[in-house]
């Protein structure tokens, strides 16, 4: 049986440091952004909006000087939150008939949910950001300095990168924008779910629990 032990030495093989501000660090002291994208229904367009849309994402792509990671996730989707609505809402219905369709519609939807697999899909586009001489800058500050004076670098040097991460998330967005696709930034609670869910693909029907 897995206990603390095992967890720990899995842990050892996740790259992620930390999360703050929604900026996502790595042991290694680079960064990721994550953009939340909006999906675009390519077949239902015409012939001219689809050149339109292809024309727009060579541009985006044209534009960019460094790398990004583009991230399909698909999940099994979780109807308990909408089932307990409808349940709160059945004692609210003024009539028995209208109780009546309610149950049953309920009991529709739990059977089709246990006889489908209903997925859903997001799609993320991952934006990098490493500043070697950020790294070298602050090791050097750091030699012969207090313990305050060391955290007061740290957290400059973060802000720094972190708001060159942030141009470079900008320039995607913005880009992005040209193919009707939307992008929006995650927030750190949202990017732990992202990557709480990305590596522990079994426990997607479970509730994050997150070590205090």
């Amino acid at each position: 049986m897995a206990g603390p032990r095992s967890t720990g030495a899995s842990q050892q093989f996740v790259p992620v440091k930390e999360i703050r501000n929604g900026t996502i660090v790595l042991k290694d002291g680079s960064y990721r952004g994550v953009l939340l994208c909006s999906s675009v229904n390519f077949e239902l367009k015409s012939a001219d909006e689809q050149r339109a849309i292809i024309q727009g994402f060579q541009s985006f792509l044209n534009t960019l000087d460094f790398s990004i990671q583009i991230v399909v996730n698909s999940r099994k989707m979780d109807l308990r939150p909408y089932l307990s609505l409808l349940e709160a809402k059945e004692s609210e219905q003024k009539t028995e008939l209208l109780r009546i369709q309610l149950r049953e519609y309920i009991s529709f939807i739990r059977s089709f949910a246990d006889e489908a697999n209903i997925m859903t899909k997001s799609f993320y586009i991952v934006v990098p950001y490493s500043s070697s001489a950020s790294a070298a800058k602050v090791s050097g500050f750091l030699h012969h300095k207090s313990a305050s004076e060391k955290e007061t670098v740290a957290e400059t040097s973060f802000e720094e990168d972190r708001a060159q991460l942030e141009q470079r998330l900008a320039l995607v967005t913005g880009s992005l924008a040209g193919t009707g696709v939307r992008a929006v930034p995650l927030d750190t609670e949202e990017a732990i779910e992202l990557l709480y869910r990305s590596f522990n693909p079994g426990e997607l029907e479970n509730p994050i629990r997150l070590d205090s």
